[in-house]
């Protein structure tokens, strides 16, 4: 039974990855996801506000703006808000690469390419293996199209593209006119693999204090449709590869990306919520449905499901969309 793939130049012993998420704040859960088998560990991203606090931009910001209304600095966080500063995090990376020997992905999470061109190159110095642009960009202002944020999105993936060697990911959301367009235009600028997809964070609104409630809801596996709709259209129509993340909790979730298209599968929520040990669970139900379905690798899995084989998959888009509507009928 083969369940290698690779992913970001790696060879991997199979697909399973633990995502960007707080457990890698702590070397002994970093100990435990090994321990556990996960075929890699991409790193609790840095985040551009850090880098910006280390420069000083913020409190200046904060000063410019405080006269406009009280509330101006709670708009931008505090350097306690961070579990490490800018380098506190390069030393953090560097001491997991040193406790662990599964391939280790550092992660950078922003708008701009201020400041990550320099951390980029640190982060190759301290010795990461692979890296990963969160390119966290939502368009507030009715002045910014479509085609600027793209163009951002681009601009800042080349400008980390080439002031390293590491090979490189970047992590999108699913709101883009034409993603296929988009992986199409990262991919001629040299970037390695796309993850679908971060997850926007989703405020709710508390009516009695009349304020924003910033809210983060562990993703659940309903999530998972989104990604599968977009592994199987990108499948076989670019040369990078692609990571699911989001909406992997079970071994099933986990068969239904690698069928779409997906090389690795990012777990985050299910890990937060079971422990790292659920890495094995995962693996152990992959490996049992593949023994019983008679696959004998997970490449030979990979795609079967995907939109690759269809000639017209804007046509099948379209009928599966009107035959779900047109049938649909209550329990």
């Amino acid at each position: 039974m083969d369940l290698s793939t690779t992913y970001l130049g790696l060879k991997l012993p199979h697909p399973l990855i633990s995502g960007a998420s707080p457990l890698t704040d702590d070397l002994d859960m970093v100990r435990r996801l090994e321990a556990a088998g996960a075929a890699a560990i991409v790193m609790n991203s840095l985040f551009e506000e850090q880098i910006t606090l280390e420069d000083n931009a913020a409190q200046a910001q904060r000063d410019e703006n405080q006269d406009s209304f009280a509330e101006a600095q709670s708009f931008f966080p505090q350097s306690t808000d961070f579990a490490y500063g800018p380098r506190a995090w390069l030393d953090q990376v560097a001491r997991i690469k040193a406790t662990v020997k599964v391939p280790v992905i550092a992660s950078l999470n922003g708008t701009t390419a201020t400041g990550w061109v320099r951390y980029a190159r640190q982060i190759e110095e301290v010795g990461a293996d692979a890296l990963e642009l969160n390119i966290y960009l939502l368009a507030t202002r009715s002045q910014v199209d479509g085609r600027q944020i793209e163009d951002r999105v681009v601009e800042v993936a080349e400008a980390v593209r080439d002031s390293v060697h590491l090979p490189l990911a970047v992590k999108l959301s699913p709101f883009y006119s034409s993603l296929p367009n988009l992986v199409r235009r990262l991919d001629a600028v040299g970037v390695t693999a796309v993850v679908l997809f971060n997850r926007f964070l989703q405020p709710d609104i508390d009516i009695e204090r009349l304020e924003v409630a910033p809210k983060l809801v562990l993703s659940t596996p309903s999530e998972l449709l989104l990604r599968l709709r977009w592994l199987a259209i990108l499948h076989g129509r670019t040369n990078m590869e692609l990571s699911a993340s989001g909406g992997a909790h079970t071994a099933e979730d986990v068969i239904k990306a690698l069928m779409a298209g997906a090389n690795t599968v990012q777990v985050v929520s299910a890990l937060l919520k079971h422990g790292p040990e659920h890495i094995g669970v995962l693996r152990a139900g992959l490996e049992k449905w593949m023994v019983e379905h008679e696959y004998d690798s997970v490449r030979q899995m990979r795609g079967s499901m995907s939109l690759q084989r269809c000639p017209d998959p804007e046509a099948f888009e379209r009928g599966n969309y009107a035959k779900v509507l047109k049938t649909w009928r209550p329990s």
